[in-house]
């Protein structure tokens, strides 16, 4: 059997923001996933990570998809749109193209397409009802266009109620924490027909006083997400991908 070569593409939540380990660096479901995977099958799997905080659908698309291809995968898993809702003017249309873009250039390369929804934070953040509306929507339309795909691995977080509350997110309210990636990463493997570790789809809850209250929110971290919007800037400016070639994962347990 070939070796997998599993790589990710897409915005902060395939970077694994709000996941961050002691040393500063962030892990995430991909991360997980990589390693589960490993675990699970007793194989090796080669992992890539090329996925940028901030990005939109398309320019994921356009800056992640061929240099992901050219790595030669089995498997590739994409998601975005999540900064685009946040974007009124955008419409859902545009941003399910994206997602056919992919689909249709890993079926031309022979990839299997891993295809995710991001988790629902709407209940926690301004214009929650907005966000809710235009996420509903944007999930509806990306499933329509792969119904009649059943070779299309879907993990999809967006439905899942349970991974909506707060002890699944970090303090900024729009990235999930550990306890959230380890949720989405079993869902993944679940998809892909693996054993995911039972407790990685409810983690202790951790402690509450990583909430923080209404000003001390607003000067955090809705402060700065306004001032880039005005600005045009973005948090993934200059970053590299974390992982831009393989990297190997050794299964670590029986």
């Amino acid at each position: 059997m070939d070796a997998v070569r599993f790589v990710a593409i897409g915005d902060s939540f395939t970077e694994g923001v709000g996941d961050e380990l002691p040393d500063g660096h962030v892990r995430g479901w991909a991360d997980l996933a990589a390693q589960g995977w490993a675990d699970a099958a007793g194989e090796q799997v080669h992992y890539a990570n090329l996925a940028i905080r901030g990005k939109l659908a398309w320019p994921i698309v356009e800056q992640q998809l061929e240099p992901a291809l050219a790595l030669k995968p089995t498997h590739l898993s994409f998601n975005g749109g999540g900064n685009d809702m946040l974007r009124p003017r955008t419409t859902i249309a545009h941003i399910v193209d994206a997602f056919s873009r992919v689909l249709q250039r890993c079926d031309e390369e022979g990839v299997r397409l891993i295809l995710l929804s991001g988790a629902n934070p709407s209940a926690q953040l301004p214009m929650s009802k907005l966000i809710q509306r235009r996420g509903d929507d944007l999930s509806a339309a990306v499933v329509a266009r792969v119904a009649d795909r059943p070779d299309v691995v879907r993990a999809l977080n967006w439905p899942d109620r349970e991974l909506s509350l707060p002890g699944y997110w970090s303090q900024d309210r729009l990235h999930m924490n550990a306890r959230g990636h380890h949720r989405v990463a079993a869902r993944v493997l679940t998809a892909l027909g693996l054993q995911a570790p039972d407790d990685w789809w409810s983690l202790p809850e951790l402690p509450d006083f990583a909430r923080l209250g209404g000003r001390e929110y607003l000067r955090e971290h809705l402060g700065p997400w306004v001032r880039r919007r005005v600005t045009g800037t973005s948090s993934g400016d200059g970053r590299e991908p974390k992982f831009g070639e393989w990297v190997v994962r050794e299964p670590q347990r029986s």
